[in-house]
């Protein structure tokens, strides 16, 4: 259970937990954000099982989204409370907004993982056209 948590937020892949599923580790620059070789470098698995298959990710990435919000609200009731007399609400729209628009590029390859791990299982390569 714990390698599977650390091979998704190291972004490994699913059917090896070695191989690094984006081409570059880093973020940046934001043009290659999202570049994945056609294969794993270890295995062989294929990265994108059939054409549009990381369509599916909008799902993923409003999950993670609404996670961070419902989150950052649950801190910010914890600590300062709601109140629209003091506009903390549009405090916390502010910050929820701004924590998640930093997070998004991370969101975004976070998502692609955690879809690609929902078909592939670990020790099985799945091999698609």
């Amino acid at each position: 259970m714990f390698e599977k948590l650390s091979s998704i937020l190291k972004m490994k892949c699913p059917a090896c937990h070695q191989g690094n599923m984006f081409s570059q580790s880093s973020i940046f620059p934001l043009k290659h954000l999202m570049d994945m070789p056609e294969r794993c470098p270890v295995c062989t698995q294929k990265m994108e099982l059939e054409p549009g298959f990381y369509f599916g990710t909008g799902y993923v990435s409003y999950a993670l989204t609404i996670a961070v919000m419902t989150a950052v609200a649950v801190i910010f009731a914890l600590t300062r409370g709601f109140s629209f007399k003091d506009n903390s609400v549009f405090w916390y729209l502010g910050i929820a907004v701004s924590i998640t628009l930093l997070l998004q590029p991370w969101m975004m390859r976070l998502s692609r993982v955690l879809f690609l791990y929902l078909f592939v299982k670990f020790g099985k390569i799945r091999e698609t056209r």
